[in-house]
């Protein structure tokens, strides 16, 4: 570390950010000189940190939660190491809350009854809640309500740990403010005006941000529906009956399936760099194939020729093995099942697409939404899952009157929008060659919603049977957000499943947070054994 006053000064500052004490001097660097940059770029660089880092994705989600979720199957576990992973995703949170929490103490300083401002403030509010939800999604209780202020605040430098309940409840608080305040007539005039140009996500578009804010509110309302009944209700009360805009829906409550405008998605051409993360995550991990499970979704039986696919979902999350069949690894593997090999993730692939290895014996998962670094896109939230959610309120009666017909009609409109999504990101997708998805992969035109619809049978189903399509649904739909689909297993215990129960409910603190900020650890906790694996969060039963 230099030795210079002036960067230890600073060097103390920002020590919070990580919320450990492993190298804070490559961890805290900032570009943008942090409280001299403008309030665009510190937002511009929250909404560059929304994106999935590779640790995550290789430790996280193909290690651990595309298996325990069963959305593919993992044919060997080349990887143990999750705590790589959630280092990541501890530190990437840290580091970014105090982007936002300047951000907060220079919305002091303005006049904030300027719609102009409430309208940022909302955005703000809007990107800490995804970014805070992902991370007590993942861990259950965490530093919140005292963390990011190390750098104004050193007593602050171990922050205390908040329970779940109160940051859920104090999240969907902001998200209702957000979603109420946000006036997309006040575009014009400054700070708003310069403002947006630093908007990634939505570029300016408030009208999208308050769906989103409320589309949020939906999701983690119901994510808590089993232990805040009421308070649940409510909220998804206010936004279905008062027809508060959301994704997927437009402002009579009827399908919208545009999945451009109905969706939150980071498309790394948008964001200026290449998504080589997801490319090398499953190119270090190797062993992800069409597990069993999702593959009883999508075909009507097991022939190798896929003349049994009746969903072209099929062929967007999936390849044929390297003799141009689909076969299904087991996501409940008979003792001595020998993992598949081959090379459907090496890089190979971009010039001979049919190249997957003699040994590639199982469907890898599709090339295209392995390597696309440019037009796949970072999923945030779609409508499809919106619908999803309204199908599932409907039909359980939360929030609204139980009524069986509208949850059919959201459930189809939700079967609607996520064919129609899927079929527009793979049409538009490219390898780095710039050999496009239709090029390499040919999906047959007989395979469309009506061979879905009427292979699922929906409505000559009990209606047990159809919640669970639903569920089955918006999981299968949730295809490229394992840590969403985690959720949807952990809340519900009837996702598609084949085999053993659920055994994983949530991630420990990572263990340089438990070194540095040790005390405040065990005072949630209470001893190691209280912050393990198969402790569950808050909102599970």
């Amino acid at each position: 570390m230099k030795k210079q006053y002036s960067l230890l000064v600073l060097f103390f500052s920002v020590l919070l950010f990580a919320g450990c004490e492993k190298d804070f001097e490559e961890i805290n660097k900032n570009p943008n000189g942090f409280t001299t940059a403008s309030d665009g770029s510190l937002f511009n660089t929250v909404i560059a940190s929304l994106k999935s880092g590779w640790n995550e994705q290789l430790y996280v989600n193909n290690s651990v939660l595309y298996k325990e979720t069963q959305q593919a199957s993992l044919s060997q576990v080349r990887w143990v190491n999750y705590t790589i992973g959630t280092e990541e995703v501890w530190r990437d949170y840290y580091t970014t809350l105090p982007n936002l929490r300047e951000l907060e103490r220079r919305w002091a300083g303005l006049d904030t009854t300027s719609h102009e401002v409430q309208n940022m403030m909302a955005m703000e509010k809007i990107v800490l809640a995804v970014k805070t939800f992902k991370v007590t999604e993942l861990f259950g209780d965490i530093p919140f309500t005292t963390a990011g202020y190390g750098y104004i605040d050193p007593a602050r430098l171990r922050p205390t740990f908040d329970s779940q309940e109160f940051i859920y409840k104090q999240l969907l608080e902001e998200l209702e403010w957000a979603a109420d305040h946000i006036d997309p007539a006040a575009t014009t005039a400054e700070p708003y005006l310069t403002f947006k140009n630093f908007d990634n996500l939505f570029f300016g578009d408030l009208v999208k941000w308050r769906k989103f804010a409320n589309s949020l509110r939906l999701r983690y309302a119901m994510r808590m529906v089993n232990k805040e009944p009421v308070l649940a209700g409510n909220i998804i009360r206010d936004i279905i009956v008062n027809f508060k805009p959301t994704f997927g829906v437009n402002d009579f409550g009827q399908l919208n399936d545009d999945p451009y405008t109905q969706s939150a998605l980071l498309f790394p051409y948008q964001l200026g760099y290449r998504n080589e993360s997801k490319g090398w995550s499953f190119n270090q991990s190797k062993d992800l194939r069409l597990g069993s499970t999702i593959w009883h979704l999508l075909s009507l039986n097991d022939s190798t020729d896929g003349s049994g696919i009746f969903d072209p979902r099929a062929y967007y999350f999936f390849d044929t093995n390297n003799d141009n069949k689909w076969v299904a690894y087991s996501n409940n593997p008979a003792s001595g099942t020998q993992p598949d090999g081959g090379i459907p993730y090496e890089y190979q692939r971009d010039v001979v697409y049919s190249l997957k290895g003699a040994t590639c014996l199982y469907s890898p998962v599709n090339y295209h939404l392995v390597r696309d670094m440019d037009y796949v896109p970072e999923v945030l939230m779609t409508g499809a899952e919106v619908l999803f959610l309204r199908a599932e309120a409907y039909m359980r009666g939360i929030g609204v009157g139980k009524d069986v017909g509208q949850a059919g009609t959201e459930f189809l409109s939700g079967l609607q929008f996520s064919l129609r999504f899927w079929e527009t990101i793979m049409t538009n997708s490219k390898l780095p060659l710039g050999a496009t998805f239709a090029s390499n992969v040919s999906v047959p035109t007989n395979i469309n919603f009506i061979t879905v619809q009427n292979s699922l049978n929906y409505f000559s189903a009990s209606e047990q049977q159809q919640l669970d399509q639903i569920y089955a649904q918006c999981w299968l739909d949730l295809f490229l957000q394992p840590q969403q689909a985690f959720s949807l297993a952990r809340r519900t215990y009837r996702t598609p499943r084949e085999g053993a129960a659920l055994s994983v409910y949530r991630f420990p603190i990572p263990p340089t947070e438990v070194s540095y900020n040790n005390a405040n650890w065990l005072s949630t906790f209470g001893s190691p054994a209280g912050d393990q694996l198969t402790v569950k969060v808050w909102w599970m039963d």
